[in-house]
């Protein structure tokens, strides 16, 4: 019986065609990255000064907004305009974290290092 199997396994295997040029094409085209089609036709542009974040298990969520306090010494309180809120699933927060760190590595290379430190108002390049 054992004998049997592996005939028609055998047979099997001789009855496959032989590749094709649709097979390799359709293993190259597998195998080539997709093209990737921005569509912007629906984006709108805000300007934030100002984010913050929160997170639960599920998601992560990203407040946008813009410092509205021209005299905080006058005032006694910083009052920050939310604006936008973007909520990501944990996965694009990681992919999104990759993706800023890699941008800010490129800036810091090109206009140098920012220094965002506490107390340091909205930061700058390091002298």
């Amino acid at each position: 019986m054992l004998e049997q199997t592996k005939d028609k396994t055998e047979t099997a295997k001789d009855q496959q065609p032989p590749p094709t040029a649709q097979t390799d094409q359709a293993q190259t085209q597998a195998s080539t990255q997709l093209q990737i089609n921005w569509d912007d036709s629906n984006m709108t542009t805000a300007y934030a000064n100002v984010v913050n974040a929160s997170s639960t298990r599920e998601e992560v969520t990203l407040f946008f907004g813009t410092n509205q306090t021209w005299n905080v010494v006058g005032s006694g309180e910083v009052k920050i305009q939310l604006s936008n809120r973007i909520v990501v699933n944990p996965f694009a927060a990681k992919r999104l974290w990759t993706l800023l760190g890699n941008v800010l590595t490129e800036y810091e290379s090109r206009f140098g290092k920012l220094n965002v430190e506490a107390g340091n108002g909205a930061g700058g390049a390091a002298n």
